[in-house]
């Protein structure tokens, strides 16, 4: 018996009183109660409970960390067992053999065969971070490329990574020199107004000339240590690039012996129905950058890199709770726990993909419909023939959403996410998606 979404007010009561405190202590972050005034309680599988006690679907996973659902009990019973034992004893100075059971799967897990070592931190930023960190130091190299519409954290280094959003950079000037921009090749919407679904090599190409004719008239080659990518933007718009675009990109950096840095923060941990999204490629990346969903809730991140440019002195790198021995017994589980979903991720994933198809040949203001897995988007527009931005009306939808217990959230300038935990069913599908075409209508009066 699927358990539906149940909301009787929202806010509620108590989600006001919360609200408002919130506001008077905590400072701003991304938060919008206009949107999504939700307190949360407690969480059970793929729903959420909040303080008045109203239901929803969390078809946001608590922003891309809840892969395997609130409260998995094989998740939990790891981390009871753990904190019976130990809680912390930095991984800085000390030894534990958890930090390395789990290091082994990770790297067993990532594509190709070569050597390979993991450093933990406790954030996708702080991941990101250290990845650079690794790269400068491993090659000598200082500088980066990153893409248009990325977002690789908003810690002070990383953030001259992130171009998805000037708000996100307003007031924090200077950034980390040394990274230079370049267009993402986004097949529905490009700044050279190709259909990249139709002419998928030609979109790569673009890009790849881009870099050759524009980047390298002033930025040395040689001084470029890495490409920092998303396998499909994430804050940018859960864009999925052409099939062939990294393979193409792989074969171009390596003529100038420059890395790939594969962030799956968001993407990674099964989210598109692979272990890694870069699976879907073909390509072998040499630093893959993870966070959010490993950890099972709790904070742990970090990065699997070539070991031939890994911190070989003492000092060099280090963080006094990367690889909290709590939260890597619970990343241990979630990555025995993902692996068996992984076949789940595709069927339920291309099911939730078809739903959005139709929606988008039914109605006019979906303009595109893309995703790989659980890892679905579609974008909102004015018209299908202009494709202008209509974040107004996007806003709006999830508001709706929220009204009637499903939460959603947005990505991109005008676009929603759908990123459900990936033990969702069908049957949840299908009543989200009858919420959703509903807060649609209603949104739309």
């Amino acid at each position: 018996m699927v358990i539906r979404p149940s909301v009787k007010e929202l806010p509620g009561p108590k989600a006001k009183e919360v609200i408002e405190r919130n506001f008077k202590y905590l400072a701003m972050t991304t938060q919008d109660p206009e949107n999504l005034p939700i307190v949360i309680e407690r969480g059970e599988g793929i729903r959420v409970y909040d303080v008045d006690g109203n239901v929803f679907y969390d078809f946001a996973s608590g922003v891309g960390v809840i892969n395997v659902g609130h409260s998995h009990p094989r998740v939990i019973e790891a981390i009871k067992k753990q904190v019976e034992k130990f809680t912390h004893y930095s991984l800085t100075d000390f030894f534990y053999e958890n930090a390395i059971i789990l290091a082994e799967k990770l790297i067993e897990l990532a594509p190709g065969d070569m050597e390979r070592k993991v450093v933990y931190g406790n954030s996708g930023a702080e991941a990101n971070e250290a990845a650079m960190k690794l790269v400068k130091y491993g090659t000598g190299r200082k500088q980066f490329l990153a893409f248009y519409h990325a977002f690789h954290g908003r810690t002070q280094a990383v953030l001259s990574l992130t171009a998805s959003k000037w708000v996100q950079q307003d007031r924090f000037f200077p950034t980390m020199p040394g990274v230079t921009h370049i267009p993402y090749p986004n097949p529905y919407r490009n700044t050279w107004g190709i259909d990249g679904y139709e002419e998928p090599d030609e979109l790569t190409n673009r890009v790849l000339d881009f870099i050759e004719e524009y980047v390298f008239r002033h930025v040395p080659p040689h001084e470029i240590g890495a490409i920092f990518f998303e396998p499909i933007q994430g804050e940018g718009g859960y864009v999925v690039p052409p099939k062939g675009f990294f393979k193409a990109l792989k074969k171009f950096a390596d003529e100038y012996g420059i890395l790939l840095a594969d962030d799956e923060v968001q993407m990674g941990i099964g989210r598109t129905g692979k272990f890694w999204a870069i699976e879907h490629f073909g390509v072998e990346p040499d630093l893959i950058q993870f966070g959010k969903a490993i950890g099972g809730g709790l904070p742990l991140a970090g990065v699997i890199h070539r070991a031939d440019i890994t911190f070989d002195k003492p000092g060099r790198h280090a963080t006094t709770f990367g690889g909290n021995p709590v939260a890597i017994a619970a990343g241990i589980e979630v990555v025995e726990i993902v692996k068996e979903l992984l076949p789940h991720v595709q069927e339920v994933g291309d099911y939730l993909h078809k739903y959005l198809e139709e929606f988008k040949e039914k109605y006019e203001v979906i303009g595109d419909a893309r995703g790989l897995g659980l890892a679905q988007a579609v974008e909102i527009v004015k018209s299908k023939d202009t494709k202008e931005k209509y974040p107004e009306l996007r806003d709006r939808i999830v508001k709706e959403s929220a009204k009637r217990g499903l939460v959603l959230l947005g990505c991109g300038d005008n676009s929603i996410r759908f990123i459900p935990p990936l033990i969702v069913t069908k049957e949840e599908i299908d009543v989200a998606m009858e919420i959703f075409e509903e807060a649609l209508k209603a949104a739309l009066q």
